[in-house]
């Protein structure tokens, strides 16, 4: 974890909160795929559940946020912060059809269930609710960044 950047390690908190439903201070392992597809991070997955498997050795299931961390620095030391926020702007243009430069929450479900389609609407609201802070049924760019990176860009 020493590896990795404040930046980064403030964007892996607002990425695992958002995934931390429950607030228990852990996420499922099934999530990570998911995870590290909204990050850009391309890795098989058995890649995924190999480095799962060495991290979780309890098989527990579920992760704590030191231990996504340490799974996520194999990758992101490699990942340059700006070309991912690069990507992050191109995969939101893509979503963002008018160029009004917002989407809306419905879009973004249709994301969130594309990445994974085992994700429940109960859950989908809750990291909708978390995203959109101040309720307007839209998320700019801006919120779009600030979930993903942990900041402004």
């Amino acid at each position: 974890m020493d590896e990795l950047t404040t930046d980064q390690v403030q964007m892996l908190k607002k990425v695992f909160d958002a995934f931390d439903r429950e607030k228990k201070g852990c996420i499922s392992t099934d999530m990570i795929s998911t995870i590290f597809e909204m990050l850009g991070i391309q890795i098989s997955d058995e890649g995924v559940e190999e480095i799962i498997l060495e991290i979780d050795a309890e098989g527990t299931g579920n992760l704590d946020f030191d231990s996504f961390c340490i799974l996520s620095a194999r990758f992101m030391v490699e990942e340059d912060t700006e070309k991912m926020q690069q990507e992050l702007r191109e995969a939101f243009r893509l979503y963002d059809r008018e160029g009004n430069g917002y989407i809306t929450t419905e879009v973004l479900k249709e994301i969130f269930r594309e990445l994974d389609n085992t994700i429940t609407e109960e859950d989908l609201d809750e990291m909708i609710e978390e995203i959109d802070s101040d309720g307007s049924g839209t998320v700019d760019f801006e919120e779009f960044m600030e979930v993903m990176t942990g900041g402004d860009d």
